[in-house]
């Protein structure tokens, strides 16, 4: 432990240094403002920046793109909140009770929760970083085809049983998602499925343009089709601080979705999607009060945000410790490093302590950056909602669209983006849960590549998902879930027969 401080101390005398300070400000605000931007996200905003690294030195340029990182990952969160259009993937669960806080007039106590969260999820993801990485990672390097196989469908199985609505509905958007993950070039054969002979749906349905279009479309309709538009927000300063309570019961869903976020994070995958995902089914599930989560549950924002942002961070222990990318995003990085003849890796803490160091002491000081960043802005993002309707909702539309438009330059993800914004309508007129459409596109290219290189390394054999202890272990929790969420079907349906006189005498 003693040396573990030396070497933060050493971390510390890195990152405070004015030029390292002044790239983790600037990183964690373009960071936060890409991550207000539809269609763009971290992924979009590194790339973007990676060429404006070449030239600085490779601490500076570690940090500038851990900065816009995790600030992406909170930026995406004040859209959702107050507009219920996901900045990125990841803010997809913060739009259902984070919006429905902003039309109960509590959208500044969600913000401020939402900033709170990511900083306590933050700060505990780069102690986890700092403490656990070599143990952690070791770990992580266990997990094959198999075992990401058996987590993706605990993914699924998660879904169904943490639903809150019908199973039955929530099981049915999950398998949309699914099938629109199933479009685009077979990654095994290299023959194109479902594309329509559309050429750029190679690439498969972006979750940009559905996201986007499920969440931030169909509100638009949904509101254009009332009677009346929208009363005008006019914020009084003591309505955006969150009251005694909503701090109480963020308290355990921020320290719960910081754990699972970290542990989800050092697994390759979308782990900041998945993280938000479970971390919101859990929060339900273990609720005393369900029935408030899609009513503005402050539950609901505290647990996801904290959950992705600790994903974000959880992400690093595989890539600086062992060298593998967890993400595109970690990928990108770790390419920005190998620009500077640094390679990842065992030996990197050993040989570049510096860098090691002062890439983790930096992440403090950006988590409190952000927190001075976007605290003090909640009143102004509040203020947005007083643009009044007939100039608002057009702005957002055309914002969308041009976010959109700027992921890949292709006029098909504007289609995409309004026919999910039509599809999204319609369900939610009838009474659909989006979010499982928007996990299932997701899930889909993970889970179909794993399943078949798992049936490749057996010969076809699904018997191997039973010689995997991890991989056994993880079946058996899924079929338990899947048992659980049956369970309330088989009672309804004792029920009825009871109630017709048909059950045995």
């Amino acid at each position: 432990m003693a040396e573990t401080f030396q070497n933060l101390m050493l971390g510390f005398s890195v990152a405070l240094q004015p030029s390292i300070l002044v790239y983790a400000v600037v990183g964690c605000l373009i960071g936060t403002l890409v991550g207000m931007m539809p269609g763009l996200g971290p992924l979009a905003g590194i790339s973007l920046l990676l060429p404006a690294t070449f030239g600085l030195n490779p601490i500076v340029a570690i940090v500038l793109l851990a900065g816009v990182y995790y600030g992406a990952m909170y930026g995406g969160s004040t859209t959702s909140i107050l507009m219920r259009i996901p900045g990125e993937a990841a803010s997809v669960m913060t739009c259902i009770d984070g919006y429905a806080m902003t039309q109960n007039g509590r959208g500044g106590p969600a913000l401020a929760i939402a900033a709170i969260g990511s900083f306590v999820a933050g700060t505990a993801g780069v102690v986890g970083l700092m403490l656990l990485a070599p143990t952690l990672a070791d770990w992580a390097l266990r997990f094959g085809p198999p075992e990401y196989t058996a987590l993706l469908l605990i993914g699924l199985f998660i879904l169904a049983y943490m639903s809150g609505g019908s199973m039955l509905k929530t099981l049915a958007m999950a398998a949309l998602g699914l099938m629109l993950g199933m479009i685009g070039i077979d990654v095994m054969t290299g023959y194109t499925r479902f594309s329509l002979g559309i050429v750029e749906l190679g690439d498969g349905v972006g979750i940009v343009p559905v996201a986007v279009g499920l969440f931030g479309v169909s509100e638009i309709l949904l509101t254009a089709g009332a009677v009346a538009a929208p009363e005008v927000q006019r914020p009084r300063l003591r309505d955006l601080v969150p009251s005694g309570e909503e701090f109480r019961r963020s308290a355990g869903p921020v320290a719960r979705g910081s754990l699972l976020g970290f542990m989800i994070g050092i697994i390759p995958g979308s782990a900041h999607i998945i993280s938000s995902f479970v971390s919101y089914g859990i929060e339900r599930r273990i609720s005393k009060h369900p029935e408030r989560f899609g009513n503005g549950a402050i539950e609901g924002v505290a647990g996801p945000e904290s959950a992705n942002n600790a994903a974000a961070t959880g992400a690093f222990v595989p890539m600086m410790a062992l060298g593998i990318p967890t993400s595109p995003v970690t990928a990108v990085m770790i390419a920005a490093i190998m620009v500077h003849g640094i390679l990842p890796g065992p030996m990197l803490i050993q040989t570049q302590p510096e860098l090691f160091w002062g890439f983790v002491a930096s992440m403090y000081v950006g988590n409190v950056v952000l927190l001075i960043l976007n605290l003090p802005m909640v009143g102004v993002f509040v203020n947005i909602l007083r643009i009044p309707y007939g100039y608002l909702y057009p702005c957002i539309l055309c914002f969308c669209i041009v976010g959109t438009y700027s992921v890949s330059n292709s006029l098909v993800d504007v289609w995409i983006l309004l026919i999910m914004g039509a599809i999204g309508y319609a369900l939610r007129k009838f009474g659909y849960d989006l979010a499982p459409v928007a996990l299932g596109l997701v899930l889909a290219p993970m889970l179909e590549l794993s399943l078949r290189q798992s049936l490749t390394m057996s010969a076809g054999d699904y018997g191997i998902f039973l010689e995997r202890p991890i991989a056994t272990t993880m079946l058996g929790l899924g079929v338990v879930l899947l048992l659980f969420a049956l369970k309330p079907l088989v009672f309804k349906s004792k029920d009825w027969r009871s109630e017709v006189g048909l059950e045995k005498q």
